[in-house]
């Protein structure tokens, strides 16, 4: 899976092969396939495991400091190879590849429902308004992350991150993602 990543970074989604991975992998391109019968399945695999153990959950006890750290999280794996490997695949050619897409839509989903128990435990302590949308609240905070990085090209740092949860708590508290 790293080796696959790391020429995702380096050689992007249209040069990647099968061959290359297996070569930085120090294997046999077979062992590879024996495994994955194309480069779009091993990349899939790859991505959704990367993303999964790289952003965490946390749980600290406060809506803030659970959403502080997940965000703090995704900024940085933003900021790093891995974030950029994945999205260079998700903004590519590779975005119309049906096993590709469908990835797409499958990890983002399960990041999202993974995220999910941080705003439902908050609503349980009284920290949130019952009947607020837990992915909305999530979305809230990952997407300013997202367009500095696509749109406005602007710093993705852990003061980037806090605002982005200041400004999705606040929206939440009065009720602007029920």
């Amino acid at each position: 899976m790293a080796a696959t990543l790391a020429e995702l970074a380096e050689m992007r989604y249209a040069a990647l092969t099968v061959d290359a991975v297996a070569r930085r992998a120090g294997v046999h391109k077979t062992t590879v396939y024996r495994r994955w019968k194309d480069k779009d399945g091993l990349i899939v695999d790859a991505l959704a495991g990367q993303i999964a153990t790289e952003i965490p959950i946390p749980d600290t006890g406060t809506v803030d400091g659970d959403l502080r750290l997940l965000a703090r999280g995704l900024a940085a794996w933003l900021r790093g190879p891995s974030g950029a490997a994945v999205l260079a695949v998700m903004l590519s050619e590779a975005a119309l590849a049906p096993g590709i897409a469908e990835a797409r839509a499958r990890i983002f989903h399960d990041r999202l429902r993974r995220a999910e128990p941080i705003v439902t435990r908050a609503v349980g302590r009284g920290e949130l308004p019952a009947g607020i949308d837990p992915a909305a609240v999530v979305k809230a905070v990952a997407a300013p992350l997202y367009f500095r990085v696509l749109i406005t090209a602007e710093p993705v740092d852990d003061e980037a991150a806090d605002r982005s949860v200041a400004a999705a708590l606040a929206a939440a508290r009065n009720g602007g993602l029920g």
